[in-house]
């Protein structure tokens, strides 16, 4: 007892010197996280919790304490001042929005002053505001990401000259890529409910530390609506409902979603149903792109039949429905457990681009091409510890199963066999993450492990439409298991308040085993089975400098990788009209090199200009080239006799871009900003040459001009892209001249466009708003570069939203 009564009074003393100060935001009140606090002399530095509080006891007495924050003013005061304050402050931010805080990459909130790396995010309130309506339009809204379009059921991001496979799609942490991503444009990222997510980051450059293959151009983070517990004297109900049309596509959309829950468990249930029509394009430009005819079937024939509304793009409508159930549920304050289910579906689309081929004596070349229902369903565990472990303060732990299907349904004209082909991908991903701070030293490190299975299943079917009977067909790709597994970490390191320095480092194996003999009796493949064995190493480092909370500049070097997938290796696909890709079991990974320098700048306290440049090196690229089969050049396929192409590691490829930025704040109420994308692509050709890249579109921007006060909120926006000659054009794009306009030379070209657009959005109470927007004012009519399909024209859109 003796030694017991001194031991309490010593806790009892700590506890009373221990001095907490909580920092917030003047305008808002809520806490501020990864608040810098520092003395020059004598040095000491800490930093805010999640909570904006940190433990002030070392600084008792001094006459200068810093309280800096990037995107704040700067706040100086005496600790006698604070504790006249109650040892409460709130800092005012810069008249511009720069973000505090991200996920995408570490996986673990962090400040933007500890990332040296560019990330977009996109805020909740600007979803509400521009209403995309789909996940593509969310990511487009960015300013940031260009997105390309083959049907109304797509979009396909293209980020600093790459696309489709070489970008990782994330949902609340686990990877949505699969092992029959293609090279060609995607459209999976559809499948997310844009009304379900909250927030949405666009991490640039290779993200391959922490997420591995494909994170080449860019990580896109989406994180869904998350539960809430219910504190003491808060509705356990609370929720949302939309309505939502527009008239370029007679959409018709509802969604809600209910948050309810209780102080230890919380759910939320989400469901959104979208109907879509056929899109109607503007009405000034290129005559090129109007739909003048379309195929009906009559008495078993395929006709061509004259469009009364040649702007309308017909078919180009569907349907789709999207479902998310979580439920959270905290043991005590340092475990948290939480379920997520998602489930998504399309009815079947047409591929728009498809259907406008023609042959050279005037006819389609397809009757019917479409994509049947897309469907992906998720569910996700995860768990959540934080602990005082001399390991680790906090951990957590991601298992995730998903499954996807997709199948392409297509008809030649005036052909009474319709091909059917089918993809199921089982997916299965463990993740365990660590963090661990190291306060004395300034100092934190991020470690963990992940492992991978895809299993896929490829079936065909060919019926026919007069006899109503199937045979088997020909499936797209062989049967395959794609695994990876794989350790990492990244150190960051605190020099001191203003400057900040990361490494890291990733070690990645990754195998693929693939059965061709279901298609041997269709194809003169010369292999049944293959198997692929590799592994990567990949190596960051960065620096991050914050002069003043006016400045922030930071430059990273990274490295990253794509392990060939069941798509490279083992597709058997017409490209384009004249040529076939065959099977290549001998692909190894292609690897990217990259660089890039930032500069953001916050001019007295109305101007902010942001700045990036960056360089990007492709090395043993996957390229498609001229191959042989059995050592013929050309096989027979559809019909036709067609040229050979295979995937192979034949070349490079060199992307050289700028991204810029620019915000100005009039005052309070009234504000501008622009962002400007230019990136120059060169791949190299079979024969040595030299040719554009193909996902390296034109220049592109937006400019916003918007005004808030009180309970209206109104945005005039332009959006913009340059255009490409002929000469400009990527070589593999020229094949597809029905993609683009005509030149006086008889020659495919992109040309450039621009919209002006206007949204806003009315809070008449606390329980409803009215969203209405005009988009594209000037009915340009225009197809943005390497798409098939054409814009909406002048479109009108409204929203209701409801708040419970």
């Amino acid at each position: 007892m003796r030694f017991l009564i001194p031991y309490l009074l010593y806790l009892f003393c700590l506890s009373v010197s221990a001095q907490t100060l909580t920092i917030k935001d003047i305008e808002t009140q809520k806490p501020l996280e990864f608040v810098n606090v520092y003395s020059p002399n004598p040095y000491l530095a800490k930093t805010s919790d999640i909570n904006g509080k940190v433990d002030i006891s070392p600084f008792k007495g001094l006459a200068k304490i810093e309280i800096r924050l990037y995107g704040y003013k700067t706040l100086i005061q005496s600790y006698q001042q604070l504790e006249s304050e109650n040892f409460t402050v709130s800092l005012s931010p810069t008249t511009l929005f720069l973000q505090q805080a991200v996920v995408s990459a570490t996986k673990w909130s962090q400040s933007r002053q500890e990332i040296p790396s560019r990330i977009s995010t996109i805020r909740p309130e600007e979803r509400e505001l521009l209403n995309p309506q789909t996940a593509a339009d969310l990511l487009g809204i960015s300013g940031d990401v260009f997105i390309q379009k083959s049907q109304q059921g797509g979009g396909s991001p293209m980020i600093r000259g790459f696309s489709t496979n070489r970008l990782l799609y994330t949902i609340d942490g686990v990877r949505m890529n699969t092992a029959i991503f293609r090279s060609g444009n995607l459209h999976n990222v559809i499948s997310l409910d844009p009304f379900a997510i909250e927030g949405t980051e666009v991490f640039f450059g290779p993200g391959a530390i922490v997420y591995g293959s494909d994170a080449i151009g860019a990580v896109m983070s989406f994180r869904t609506l998350k539960p809430e517990f219910i504190t003491k004297g808060e509705n356990n109900l609370k929720g949302s409902a939309t309505l939502r049309s527009n008239t370029s596509n007679n959409e018709r959309t509802g969604h809600v979603h209910v948050k309810y829950g209780g102080k230890k468990w919380a759910g939320i249930s989400s469901f959104s149903k979208n109907s879509f029509g056929d899109l109607k394009m503007g009405k000034n430009g290129p005559t090129e792109y109007l739909r003048r005819s379309f195929v009906v079937s009559e008495n078993g024939l395929d006709v061509l039949r004259e469009n009364p509304n040649p702007r309308i793009q017909n078919p180009t409508g569907y349907e789709q429905f999207n479902v998310m159930q979580k439920l959270r549920y905290a043991v005590h304050d340092k475990w948290e457990v939480q379920y997520a289910f998602h489930y998504s579906e399309t009815t079947p689309f047409s591929r728009y681009d498809r259907l406008i081929r023609f042959r050279p004596n005037g006819t389609p070349r397809s009757a019917e091409w479409m994509y049947g229902p897309q469907t992906w369903m998720m569910n996700h565990l995860s768990v959540n510890h934080t602990s005082n472990s001399k390991f680790f303060d906090q951990t957590s732990v991601h298992l995730a199963y998903q499954k996807f299907e997709e199948s392409r349904i297509d008809r030649n004209f005036n052909d009474i066999t319709r091909r059917i082909r089918v993809e199921q991908v089982d997916a299965y991903s463990a993740n365990l993450d660590f963090m661990k701070s190291f306060p004395k030293s300034q100092a934190k490190l991020f470690y963990g492990m992940e492992g991978v299975l895809n299993k896929v299943l490829s079936s065909g079917q060919d019926e026919n439409i007069v006899t109503n009977t199937s045979t088997t067909g020909a499936s797209r790709y062989p049967d395959a298991k794609w695994s990876s597994y794989a350790i990492y970490t990244t150190y960051q390191q605190k020099l001191n308040p203003k400057s900040l320095i990361q490494g890291g480092l990733r070690y990645n194996r990754f195998g693929l085993e693939a059965d061709f003999s279901k298609n041997r009796e269709f194809y003169p493949l010369p292999f049944e089975q293959s198997e692929n064995q590799e592994g990567a190493i990949n190596a960051s480092a960065g620096w991050v400098f914050t002069p003043d909370d006016s400045w922030i500049l930071h430059i990273n070097t990274s490295t990253g990788f794509r392990a060939p997938n069941v798509d490279d290796i083992g597709k058997i696909f017409d490209s384009e009209p004249g040529t076939v890709m065959v099977p290549n079991p001998n692909l190894k990974a292609e690897y990217a090199y990259n660089l890039e320098v930032n500069a953001g700048k916050v001019i007295n306290e109305k101007i902010m200009m942001d700045l990036t440049a960056y360089y990007t090196k492709l090395d043993n690229a996957l390229v498609r080239r001229e191959s042989t089969l059995n050592g013929m050049d050309s096989i027979l396929y559809d019909g036709e006799m067609s040229k050979v192409l295979s995937l192979q590691n034949a070349a490079f490829v060199r992307i050289l871009g700028i991204q810029a930025a620019m915000e100005i704040k009039f005052n309070q109420n009234l504000s501008f900003s622009t962002k400007i994308n230019f990136q120059k692509g060169t791949e190299e050709m079979e024969d040595g040459a030299q040719s554009p890249s193909r996902h390296a579109p034109p220049t592109f921007g937006v400019s916003r001009l918007e005004y808030q006060k009180e309970k209206l909120k109104v945005q005039l926006y332009a959006e913009y892209s340059g255009g490409f000659t002929f000469e400009q054009l990527p070589l593999e794009e020229r094949g597809k001249p029905e993609l683009y306009a005509i030149d006086a030379n008889g020659n495919p070209y992109s040309p450039s466009w621009a919209t002006v657009n206007m949204k806003a959005i009315y809070k008449a109470n606390k329980f409803l708003s009215i969203s209405s927007g005009l988009e594209n004012i000037n009915n340009a009519r225009y197809r943005s570069y390497s798409s098939g399909i054409a814009a909406p024209g002048r479109n009108f859109i409204i929203s209701l939203i409801g708040n419970f």
